[in-house]
């Protein structure tokens, strides 16, 4: 019998108290992460704001980890600061754009990842979205609004090819798929639409 046992006791409760913290730490992961993510987010819209942050963006001087834009997504309440870079350390602030991709509202496809799960989590929603929903970029020096012509879909993690560049102006955004996996991308594409957008 257990009782009897004194280290058959003691492993159980080992066991048990290692398994408590790890299920603790699991739980303060996301809640650590978005509170950092919120602190960085604080930061990077004072860059954003800055006469020098415009003059960096005219001259496309904008480093790894600087924001880069600021989209919204109404239909799912996005609002966030996208910073330049998907590194590990860029895109803890939320969502990055990739630099080999074209610069927001230029011709070309624009492309951002963004966490779903931590991290301020701003691509949480992305599959809630539809047909005609859209997706408005700002820039230091202005912005476009582009629309969904298509629904979300999903591609295998090797699958680049939705980053590829157009000929005209799209966006591209990326995420993990499904919410908690790195198994598959949620893909989701707008075309532009106009160079108007509220501020």
């Amino acid at each position: 019998m257990l009782r009897d046992k004194k280290g058959a006791r003691l492993a159980v409760s080992v066991a048990s108290v290692l398994l408590l913290v790890a299920g603790v730490g699991l739980l303060a992961l996301p809640v650590a992460s978005n509170l950092w993510r919120d602190n960085r987010q604080d930061s990077l819209r004072q860059e954003f704001a800055s006469p020098e942050h415009r003059q960096a963006y005219e001259s496309r001087q904008i480093g790894t980890g600087e924001s880069l834009t600021r989209i919204r997504i109404p239909a799912i309440g996005v609002d966030t600061i996208v910073v330049e870079g998907v590194t590990t350390s860029a895109l803890r602030a939320g969502s990055g754009h990739y630099p080999e991709t074209a610069l927001p509202c230029e011709t070309g496809n624009v492309a951002i990842a963004g966490h779903r799960t931590t991290y301020g989590k701003p691509f949480a929603d992305l599959d809630k979205l539809g047909v005609g929903d859209t997706i408005e970029l700002i820039t230091p020096v202005g912005g476009c609004v582009y629309r969904l012509a298509e629904k979300p879909f999903v591609v295998a993690p090797t699958d680049v090819g939705v980053l590829d560049p157009t000929p005209n102006r799209t966006v591209t955004l990326t995420t993990c798929h499904p919410k908690g996996s790195d198994r598959q991308r949620l893909i989701v594409k707008a075309v532009w639409e106009s160079d108007q957008v509220a501020t």
